[in-house]
């Protein structure tokens, strides 16, 4: 079974990119065939910063290389390593309605915050849809903000597949609902651009602050409280087991509990469990050519996956002649 997903390198790493994305990722690659890419193209639609673009690229790799990515086990590579992708957008851009386009909600909620529309945010989906066909992607993890994208790429692949036979696997989406949405700072969707998010890689003293900023109710610390309504819980609880999770409920609904104490003992929580990980991405971005020789083998083994689709879909097409 081929997974595939990808990040896009803008800005700093938070929660919810971990935990709705990359600690999945890093688990699949134990037992299914992964391919996962870092998203250099897409992150121009809302990066035209050329310097940062290419260290936000590099920090992306060793982020995923220190939280586990093994290269060994999984096909890891920067989106624009691969120009085929670019090629098989175009032709399946012949193959996409504009109404399909005109009805994604993602376009409309980035325009809607001021993002400048342009051609590359409208025909983002399609892009979308080549990284995953090109690979024959079985199953592709998302958030539930991506749910309709994956449709989009459904849609395209069926078309495309009703013209010239079987040609693409038509992919399936997975979204975990216990860990799609990870609430930030404000109970919203973690994310950077509500400017809510709580940084992996961040010093001592600003991951305490980014912690203690988390939004609560004013109820009085004598009285009980509801865990399913708290978003110090809601974020706690992607570190607990079963068990710990429970334990921590009932001191919730017992009351006598400050959010301050759960949001201090949150905070000791995310900065020992990713203090090893620090250490390894400080290390590997201490060795930057060591780094980009990794993804360049990573876009070799990807490259030989994407040439045996593209040769099909040229010949289907009459681009071989």
């Amino acid at each position: 079974m081929r997974v595939l997903s990808g990040i896009q390198p803008s800005g700093s790493l938070h929660l919810g990119n971990y935990f709705g994305m990359m600690k999945k990722m890093i688990d699949y690659q134990e037992n299914e065939d992964l391919f996962c890419f870092i998203a250099n193209y897409h992150a121009m639609t809302s990066l035209s910063d050329g310097k940062a673009l290419a260290r936000g690229t590099i920090e992306a790799a060793a982020n995923f290389l220190a939280l586990g990515m093994d290269p060994e086990k999984s096909t890891f590579w920067v989106q624009s390593d691969l120009p085929e992708v670019q090629e098989l957008s175009w032709i399946l851009s012949n193959f996409t309605p504009m109404g399909l386009l005109e009805r994604c909600h993602s376009y409309k909620d980035k325009t809607a915050r001021g993002i400048a529309p342009n051609h590359g945010l409208f025909a983002y989906p399609v892009l979308m849809t080549a990284d995953i066909l090109i690979f024959q992607s079985d199953r592709v993890p998302v958030g539930k903000d991506q749910k309709q994208h994956l449709e989009v790429a459904r849609d395209i692949a069926i078309k495309f597949n009703n013209v010239y036979g079987d040609v693409f696997t038509v992919p399936e989406p997975e979204i975990d609902e216990e860990v799609a949405t990870v609430p930030g700072l404000d109970g919203q969707k973690m994310s950077k651009s509500y400017g809510n998010t709580i940084d992996l890689f961040t010093e001592e003293k600003a991951l305490r602050k980014q912690v203690m900023r988390i939004v609560t109710d004013p109820t009085p610390v004598e009285e009980p409280k509801d865990p399913d309504k708290c978003n110090v819980f809601q974020i706690y609880r992607l570190f607990l087991d079963k068990e710990r999770t429970e334990a921590l409920r009932r001191r919730y609904l017992a009351g006598g509990m400050g959010y301050g104490e759960v949001k201090e003992e949150l905070f000791v929580k995310i900065r020992d469990y990713f203090a090893p990980y620090a250490e390894r991405r400080r290390e590997l971005l201490a060795d930057p050519e060591g780094l980009r020789r990794m993804l360049a083998q990573g876009a070799e083994k990807a490259r030989h996956a994407a040439r045996k689709v593209m040769r099909k879909v040229r010949k289907k097409t009459g681009l071989e002649y």
